[in-house]
């Protein structure tokens, strides 16, 4: 398989987290993003429509869009299982990662926050104000959403015993708000979550410093 990733892309991260879970070995491609090397005609036409990041790619088998890769690798690959057969369970997983995924990547991804700064002109801080508002809101959410599934499932991961698809998205999310410098002490349980997700192997080996296209 081959994997069309930026280093730090939380897109990416979480596609990289889930292929490190299921002891998955890929061929490495970074697209640098920053100087968009996501809009070249060759990557566009041939791999990915939609001019972003990731890709995986598996024979002539062509896919984006991280939650829809994380779905096709537990059907490819089930185990371990990071989208949760219990339909309860499976649920909240997706729940949350919806939220994440849904509500608060959308609107601070790198094309939104260049169209801000090149097309309507908005200042830095103005950009800056914009990021930490809507990743203050999504994450007062995801805190609640964590403390119920402790209600439901215990454990110390997102869902219980064992990683899922939510902590897959729950620790790019908090790695590109640390990055952005965003307030996250209000949120106990989300950097719980990311400290003990964060100790473990495969999230280590995803870590955007650890790739080979790593930029700061």
């Amino acid at each position: 398989m081959d994997l069309y990733s930026f280093c730090n892309s939380s897109t990416s991260y979480r596609v990289r987290i889930a292929l490190a879970l299921k002891g998955l070995e890929t061929t490495y491609h970074g697209v640098n993003i920053r100087a968009g090397a996501q809009y070249e005609a060759h990557y566009v036409n041939d791999l990915n429509p939609n001019a972003s990041v990731p890709t995986l790619v598996d024979g002539d088998f062509s896919l984006g869009q991280s939650l829809a890769i994380i779905d096709w690798l537990d059907a490819a690959h089930p185990e371990p299982r990071l989208i949760p057969l219990d339909p309860k369970r499976r649920a909240r997983a997706l729940e949350l990662s919806y939220q994440i995924g849904c509500d608060i990547h959308p609107v601070n991804n790198l094309r939104v926050l260049k169209y801000l700064q090149n097309v309507l002109k908005v200042t830095p801080e103005q950009k800056n104000t914009w990021y930490q508002h809507w990743v203050a809101q999504g994450l007062a959410a995801v805190e609640q959403l964590l403390a119920r599934a402790a209600r439901e499932f215990g454990g110390p991961w997102c869902m219980g015993e064992a990683p899922t698809v939510a902590d897959c998205c729950l620790v790019p999310q908090v790695a590109n708000a640390l990055r952005m410098k965003c307030d996250l002490a209000p949120y106990l349980r989300v950097l719980a979550a990311c400290e003990h997700a964060r100790a473990h192997p495969a999230f280590i080996r995803a870590e955007p410093q650890r790739q080979p296209d790593y930029i700061v």
